[in-house]
């Protein structure tokens, strides 16, 4: 089954009618693309039989280098050496925590939205910086196959958010790429995997790249890969590793206080490269020239295990939380699939097996697999394997649904809903004679708006000024194939529309990431109790606001005693609403609604009374 096929039906392919596509890794650390030749998906090497290209980019007033020229730059000339780019996509400058030495550039401090950082050659977004790695990689893949590229796919963390997804594509815009599809990371890894095995069953893709961490439990199944669930966290990856022994070295020798932003890249550098080695090695002698003196210190496999503990622990954590939101016991597992350059570490390999209780699969070189998937699915969607069966579907990470009156937060799209997907919801207004409605856009899982992250906010204008209730608003969530949404809202009487496609300015924090899921676990109770107190005080602020009304339209019928009394129990209900819990504001409405009985009846009596006068019984029972 094909997923997209481009040439008319029954038309016949010729051989010189294939298109080219393909699929481009865009990694922390290394990126790497990969076509399809013949039927089999590959990374593209350079002239020197390297697959992976440096994610670095560095500036100077007359060029910019990509790749390893720009790495062997970045010791002695940082401030325009940009690294580990992906972690900044999509993102506030106010929401980067940037410590002294850790990304050592100088940013606009004007800009408060998308970060600029200064450089030789001028201000440059992390958008432009990725976008001269896609140059590259798109470079490398015209000189492979000698001809221009029609498409590509290109694979993002399946915890991006919105932002982080446009400004990728964005980047490859920018590029001159035609980007047909974004897909997770993990669902890439699924896709070689299970084509290259012939796999059937659950398997888990564990995804530890350079600086981002994604889980996804997948059920393979007649050609057909279903994400059952996904976790994850865009700020963990080999990069805090990276840090963690960066650090360990700086307070071993002391000099926290006075080492340069070059030397610490140094170091930095130098404990990428130790760590490498200990997958081979049980300890390794450091060297370093620090401050004019020459400085020397072991690594120890042990070591670099117990400063990097923390980190995989973190990543287990995650993985619980996913098998658990697929409701399947760990027994049920099948395979666990390790992908990314940092499941090469000892550590993390044992780590997976002892946790999953099946040792893991890593037979697929961990760090080419991702855009070989991303081949595969690149090679379909520009049609030219038409008679593929397969048929892949993700999911989304969180769930996306609306501000409520009261702060209140109703999921319209919930989290591991299969993607590309849509859902339409109707609501109505909540006073007489409203004629707009703010919609309020929110993405978490938490109860109260208040407690899940904003992505947008629009007004429906010109409702039709009719009686609280009577207006029908139809709200459609639709979220496309590469995870970004789009809401559009309606008054169905009247046909007016108002619409967006949210696109934040920035991204979530590290806090949001890694504590989204598990607070709305936490704070279940807690939000259960909320949301009782919320729809409390809508249901007493409704109330309220109709009893006034007909006390100012119809008080008169009512002795001074009894209006007096009502009045008393419209001031009492308004004090509990504010400082009472939602059992008290409860009977405190119904104690205000038995008191205003009386008060409704005579309304009634009167309305009929009203409605009847002039008429003869006769012309009544005739129309009876």
């Amino acid at each position: 089954m094909a997923l997209l096929q481009i040439t008319e039906p029954g038309s016949p392919r010729e051989p010189h009618s294939r298109k080219l596509s393909i699929g481009i890794d865009l990694g922390t650390t290394n990126s790497i693309v990969a076509g399809v030749r013949e039927g089999k998906a590959f990374a593209l090497p350079d002239l020197n039989g390297n697959c992976l290209v440096p994610s670095v980019v560095n500036y100077s007033e007359t060029s910019v280098l990509v790749g390893q020229p720009a790495l062997e730059k970045s010791a002695h000339d940082s401030l325009n050496t940009i690294t580990s780019v992906k972690r900044l996509m999509g993102r506030a400058l106010t929401d980067l925590v940037i410590r002294e030495g850790k990304l050592p550039y100088e940013f606009l401090n004007e800009s408060k939205t998308v970060p600029r950082i200064k450089t030789a050659k001028g201000l440059v977004t992390p958008t432009q910086v990725s976008s001269e790695i896609i140059k590259t990689l798109l470079e490398r893949a015209t000189a492979t196959f000698e001809n221009e590229v029609d498409g590509a796919v290109i694979t993002v963390p399946a915890h991006f958010d919105d932002s982080q997804r446009q400004a990728t594509k964005d980047a490859a815009k920018l590029a001159g790429l035609n980007v047909m599809r974004l897909i997770n990371e993990p669902t890439a890894a699924a896709l070689a995997y299970g084509l290259d095995s012939g796999q059937e069953g659950s398997v888990v893709i564990y995804d530890l790249g350079g600086g981002t961490f994604d889980v996804s439990l997948l059920r393979m199944e007649n050609g057909l890969f279903r994400v059952l669930a996904t976790g994850g966290d865009v700020s963990l990856g080999g990069d805090d590793f990276d840090s963690a022994i960066c650090q360990w070295i700086i307070d071993s020798f002391e000099i926290e206080d006075t080492i340069s932003s070059d030397e610490r890249r140094a170091v930095l550098l130098e404990a990428r490269n130790a760590k490498e080695k200990l997958v081979d090695s049980e300890f390794e002698e450091l060297r370093f020239h620090l401050q004019g003196v020459d400085r020397q210190i072991r690594l120890t496999r042990g070591i670099l295990e117990g400063l990097c503990a923390p980190l995989v622990e973190k990543t287990l954590d995650i993985c619980k939380q996913v098998v658990n939101d697929a409701k399947i016991q760990m027994k049920d597992i099948d395979n666990v699939v390790l992908v990314g350059g940092s499941t090469r570490s000892l550590m993390v390999r044992k780590a997976a097996e002892s946790f999953f209780g099946k040792k893991p699969l890593f037979d697929i070189d961990p760090e080419k697999v991702v855009a070989i998937g991303a081949a595969i699915q690149a090679d379909l969607l520009i049609g030219n394997n038409p008679d593929s069966e397969v048929l892949l579907l993700d999911v989304l990470p969180l769930s996306l649904g609306l501000e409520m009156m009261g702060g209140l937060s109703e999921k319209i799209l919930l989290r591991n809903t299969p993607i590309p997907a849509n859902q339409t919801r109707e609501f109505t207004t909540q006073k007489d004679g409203q004629t707009s409605m703010k919609i309020h856009v929110v993405q978490g899982e938490r109860d109260m708006a208040s407690d899940c992250r904003s992505l947008a906010e629009f007004d429906l204008k010109g409702i039709p000024p009719l009686v609280a209730g009577a207006a029908r608003i139809q709200v459609i969530f639709q979220v496309d194939a590469d995870g970004l949404l789009s809401v559009s809202a309606s008054e169905v009487t009247s046909s007016v529309k108002a619409s967006i496609e949210v696109k934040p300015t920035y991204g979530l924090t590290e806090q949001e990431i890694t504590q989204m899921l598990a607070s709305s676990f936490e704070m279940a109770e807690k939000d259960a109790s909320a949301r009782m107190l919320a729809e409390a005080r809508v249901e007493a602020a409704r109330v309220v606001e109709a009893l006034e009304t007909a006390l100012e339209k119809d008080g008169y019928i009512l002795n001074d005693e009894v209006a007096e009394s009502l009045k008393l129990g419209l001031e009492k209900l308004r004090a509990i609403s504010r400082d009472g819990d939602y059992r008290e504001i409860n009977a405190g409405i119904d104690l205000l609604g038995k008191a205003s009985e009386e008060f409704a009846a005579l309304r009634m009596d009167m309305a009929i009374n009203k409605a009847l006068a002039g008429q003869k019984i006769t012309e009544i029972e005739r129309e009876l």
